[in-house]
């Protein structure tokens, strides 16, 4: 019964802070209903002064299907709120002299490059915490193509192309995160793991707090993660951010991140102890950045102005300075807050794909405990909806009657399988499987859909089964061809900012017994030319034409070969009536020619 009574203790305080602090006052109630009007799983949130924890509790199910219930320890991934714990690591460093952010990151991580040398020889590390390098975000390059291998992730960076100059505009980039942490890597010698550790999480006492997955799915009392379609509450699978993580791994509860957010609004004090340096503090709450005009409406003229610090967003709410960050990641957000002037910080975790509940809960808290004229967050996320809704149908109109009616693939599918690869992002196989094209990525599979001529659209496999709720909503891709009509690549506008990312496609190869191989070497006569065929290397068949370099022949399909170096090359041996072979065909961009073997 005793290991029992600390749970029963904090449960007694929780109920306690939310019946002593009359400004709270009938919270329950608005809390319950944004937890219906959202359809979410669960949530939990807690609210802090200066000094103590007002209110913390939980709503709804971290488990929605056994119905167990959530409560202000449990853990939830916090998505890229970890941001600003990646950047205050650097504010330590800084303190510690052993960085400046006027440094160009190139200094601590010689092997990173960017896309040109103006990125190069110019970016300073303050562009990396503010979102002011010009390169977008690049999200499939991580999200689709994941590696645990953070090095590998800062060699991608160097294919990236800006779309517009160094601090000319405020984007969003998870890649520059992922930076920062490997500079606070090389200069402590420490995993960014071990650095959040020891300047963080121990020294707060956030002791259920950890940075990856595989300590999610081991902890107790973790929240599973839900996604909502066509109001269907279903479970997603943790999703692994891997060498991501400095972007956005850690996983929390509302109680341990009251102690984080604590310590911002005493100037980086926590229990009389400096954790974080005061002057990063007032800097990183600082604007850095204009994210967006963000003037006010007639509807909310008292919530104004977008700028970025490093690691948070900066707001004027109903005349009180906010800073604050979001996370999302599959089947979770997030959002913390603090009000510096007000001495009061408000965090919201949930268990909702791509959820409002963070911001309305947030909202909601924040007109009660700041004492603020009430705004109905819950009637006018309903309000919104209805309008998202709308506009969701009205799209899907738009891009069904852009379809081009009654066309079909140029190719046969087999034609579209190989491997597709980018410097930038990876490589995936597509592959033919029941008359179908498939796309295997690193952590799923998905279903290419056929919309009009080449372009066909990518569907998530959820048990076993096609995600049809998603057609017309999902990426496209598109195949194109050579002058010689083969494949060579597949081109998606995966990053909107750009042009459309091109993936060039490697055709499948296939094991050839050796007896057929040599039965394939000789000398061909080719309009007076001699074309040699010979193996090297025990099992690689090569071509020499003289006067040019050797070419390296892939096998593709039965005597059929394309050239390792050429796009729109290939070669068909032709099998005679008794099995030999003696002629050989080429096929090229500018014709095809036939050569017998002599």
């Amino acid at each position: 019964m005793k290991r029992f009574l600390p749970l029963l203790a904090l449960l007694f305080t929780c109920l306690l802070f939310a019946q002593t602090d009359k400004r709270l006052k009938g919270i329950n109630e608005e809390l319950q209903k944004i937890l219906e009007v959202t359809k979410a799983p669960g949530f939990a949130v807690a609210v802090v002064d200066s000094s103590k924890v007002l209110y913390a509790k939980g709503f709804g199910y971290r488990d929605y299907e056994n119905k167990i219930p959530v409560d202000a320890n449990t853990l939830f991934a916090i998505g890229s709120s970890t941001k600003a714990f990646t950047s205050a690591v650097l504010g330590v460093l800084r303190e510690d002299e052993q960085l400046d952010f006027d440094d160009n990151p190139r200094k601590y991580i010689p092997e990173l490059e960017f896309y040109n040398g103006d990125l190069n020889n110019n970016l300073i590390i303050k562009d990396l915490m503010r979102h002011s390098t010009g390169i977008p975000r690049h999200d499939g390059a991580w999200y689709f193509f994941p590696s645990h291998d953070k090095d590998s992730l800062i060699a991608r960076i160097k294919y990236q192309e800006p779309f517009t100059g160094i601090r000319q505009q405020w984007y969003y980039n998870n890649f520059m995160f992922l930076a920062q942490g490997v500079i606070a890597e090389k200069i402590t010698g420490k995993s960014w793991e071990e650095n959040i550790q020891d300047l963080f999480l121990k020294p707060l006492g956030m002791n259920r707090s950890n940075v990856d997955i595989a300590a999610m799915k081991s902890a107790d009392n973790a929240a599973f993660g839900y996604e909502l379609k066509d109001d269907v509450i279903s479970k997603m699978d943790y999703y692994d951010i891997a060498a991501m993580s400095p972007a956005g791994s850690i996983n929390s509860s509302v109680n341990d991140m009251s102690k984080w957010l604590m310590m911002w609004i005493n100037d980086g004090k926590y229990n009389e102890k400096e954790i974080l340096p005061a002057n990063y503090i007032k800097e990183a709450m600082s604007s850095q950045m204009v994210v967006g005009a963000n003037t006010p409406d007639d509807k909310f003229p008292d919530i104004h102005f977008a700028n970025y610090g490093y690691g948070w967003f900066l707001q004027s709410y109903k005349g009180h300075y906010r800073v604050e960050h979001g996370g999302n990641i599959d089947g979770f957000s997030a959002n913390a807050a603090f009000f510096p002037s007000d001495g009061i910080g408000i965090v919201v975790l949930t268990n909702q794909n791509g959820s409002a509940v963070p911001s309305l809960v947030r909202n909601t808290v924040a007109d009660y405990v700041l004492e603020l004229k009430k705004s109905d967050w819950a009637e006018r996320h309903k309000e919104n909806l209805e309008k998202a809704k709308k506009a969701q149908e009205e799209a899907e109109e738009e891009s069904e009657s852009s379809n081009v009616k009654n066309t079909k693939p140029s190719h046969i599918l087999l034609d579209y399988t190989g491997s597709y690869s980018n410097d930038g992002y990876g490589e995936f196989p597509i592959m033919v499987e029941n008359d179908s094209l498939f796309a295997q990525f690193k952590l799923q599979k998905q279903f290419l859909k056929h919309v009009h001529y080449d372009t066909f659209e990518l569907l998530d496999i959820k048990n076993g089964k096609v995600d049809t709720t998603a057609i017309g909503n999902s990426l496209k891709v598109t195949f194109n061809t050579n002058s010689a009509g083969d494949i060579v690549e597949l081109t998606t506008d995966i990053e909107p900012t750009l042009d459309a990312i091109v993936f060039n496609r490697t055709p499948n190869t296939i094991d050839v017994d050796t007896e057929i191989m040599n039965a394939y070497v000789g000398d061909y006569e080719l309009a007076g030319t001699t074309v040699k065929v010979y193996i090297k290397n025990e099992n690689t068949l090569y071509v020499f034409v003289p006067g040019q370099p050797e070419y390296e022949l892939l096998p593709t399909a039965k005597h059929r070969f394309s050239f390792k170096a050429l796009e729109g090359f290939k070669v068909e041996f032709i099998e005679d009536d008794d099995l030999s072979i003696n002629k050989v065909k080429f096929i090229q961009p500018n014709g095809t020619f036939i050569a017998n073997k002599k």
